[in-house]
């Protein structure tokens, strides 16, 4: 009999989204919908739902920590995904974690906000993160209001704003960055650049759906990310191939009525297409 085909395992340490749309509840339908195995440790549970964040709930950072454990303890993990953290003790026990178990691929999309505009973080943990994970992760990926709070500089506008930030978190010690330009006040183009040390940024350029569906989006690409990097041979693939997944989920989700404010992506737009 022959053996299985081996297939990426990864996990998510993020807040619970009740509404299903972003958070852990993203990341393992992007993980599933992509082949890898997921798992999951839960940071915070809130309740929300497509308006936004209504009350949340900080799972203790000793439990966040056992999570991380016990899985990490028995299940190979190929590459982690980082969402939301809302303390700074929270932040430190995630840090010791990946630093007792040597991950192979982290990614941190260091979640401040909804994209319905409700803050998701309960008190200032920006330089701890900055201290503590930042270093740890493979590449960061950060909208232009997390970079403009990371760097304490105004909100990006344009180009060479986006790219002259991101520089200031290479020099602070991140390994690569993402800057996600979807909020930028550009009616055709959504633009997103990669930045890595001793590389050429580059530059991802993307026809923009009008639409109001994109609840999740920033959790779905970088759990895609997460999913994805064991399948290419660089970074800059990697995200290419993540944001054409994203792509294609925001393309259907736009045609669905879940919810009466910002409705979520279509997770599964491959098998439903196919």
């Amino acid at each position: 009999m022959a053996l299985a085909k081996p297939y990426p395992r990864a996990m998510t340490i993020a807040g619970s989204d009740s509404s299903g749309g972003a958070g852990i509840q993203a990341d393992l339908k992007t993980f599933a919908a992509l082949g890898a195995y997921g798992t999951s440790v839960i940071t915070a549970i809130t309740a929300q739902n497509t308006f936004g964040v209504h009350q949340v709930m900080v799972v203790p950072p000793d439990m966040i920590e056992a999570q991380c454990a016990a899985v990490m303890s028995d299940i190979r993990i190929d590459a982690v995904k980082i969402g939301m953290l809302a303390d700074s003790e929270s932040i430190r026990k995630v840090s010791k974690t990946l630093q007792q178990y040597h991950l192979p691929f982290t990614v941190l999309d260091p979640v401040m906000v909804a994209t319905s505009g409700s803050a998701l973080s309960i008190e200032n943990t920006v330089q701890t993160l900055k201290q503590l994970l930042m270093p740890l992760a493979d590449i960061v990926t950060p909208n232009l209001f997390e970079l403009s709070t990371l760097t304490q500089k105004p909100i990006a506008t344009t180009d060479q704003e986006m790219l002259e930030q991101g520089q200031i978190l290479l020099d602070e010690g991140c390994q690569a960055v993402l800057i996600k330009g979807g909020h930028r006040n550009d009616d055709k183009e959504a633009t997103d650049w990669l930045m890595e040390l001793d590389c050429e940024p580059v530059c991802f350029r993307g026809l923009r759906i009008n639409t109001s569906h994109t609840h999740g989006t920033g959790c779905t690409l970088s759990a895609a990310i997460a999913a994805l990097r064991s399948q290419h041979e660089s970074l800059a693939n990697t995200v290419a191939a993540a944001k054409s997944y994203v792509h294609g989920a925001i393309e259907v989700g736009q045609h669905w009525r879940l919810g009466h404010g910002y409705g979520p992506l279509a997770h599964f737009w491959r098998i439903k297409r196919d």
